[in-house]
């Protein structure tokens, strides 16, 4: 049976609740609140141990972002996705990644040859993607498996273009 396409302001009170249940029940000082956001859900969280989130690059918000969205992202449109953030730690990662595609994108056309970004999580690679797709020279790619899988630019043939 397939699950039940929920609207995205349900979907989001869901895990929010579901994820200021699971730290409470770790006894961490965390709390989930819905932000407004142009597109999608925003969960910020916040509380005096939202720094265990954001070590290791924000392994564990990655982590917490995958199991909302396991749990409560099947459920809803195939376009739409929770995300969760911590201090603004999202927008400022996203303005980092655009700034690091138009570098590499200015690498790969000066060069001639393709640019391969060192591992990133699937996230990081969409907004990649996203930043590069009206570049009619450039063509991007996932490679690799699993935790190891990088963003490559290629430039296109100028029959490609």
């Amino acid at each position: 049976m397939a699950a039940k396409i929920l609207n995205m302001n349900e979907a989001c009170t869901q895990a929010k609740d579901f994820l200021n249940t699971v730290f409470a029940g770790a006894r961490l000082d965390l709390s989930a609140a819905v932000q407004d956001a142009v597109s999608g859900c925003l969960l910020n969280i916040d509380g005096t141990d939202d720094s265990f989130l954001l070590n290791e690059g924000g392994e564990l918000l990655e982590a917490v972002e995958h199991l909302v969205n396991q749990a409560y992202g099947r459920t809803l449109a195939r376009d739409e996705r929770i995300v969760c953030d911590v201090k603004n730690f999202r927008a400022t990662r996203e303005a980092e990644l655009h700034a690091m595609a138009q570098y590499a994108a200015e690498q790969v056309r000066n060069s001639g040859t393709a640019f391969t970004f060192a591992a990133m999580t699937s996230n990081e690679r969409r907004v990649i993607h996203l930043a590069l797709a009206n570049e009619s020279d450039l063509a991007t790619e996932s490679i690799g498996e699993g935790t190891s899988r990088r963003l490559k630019i290629n430039p296109k043939a100028p029959s490609d273009q």
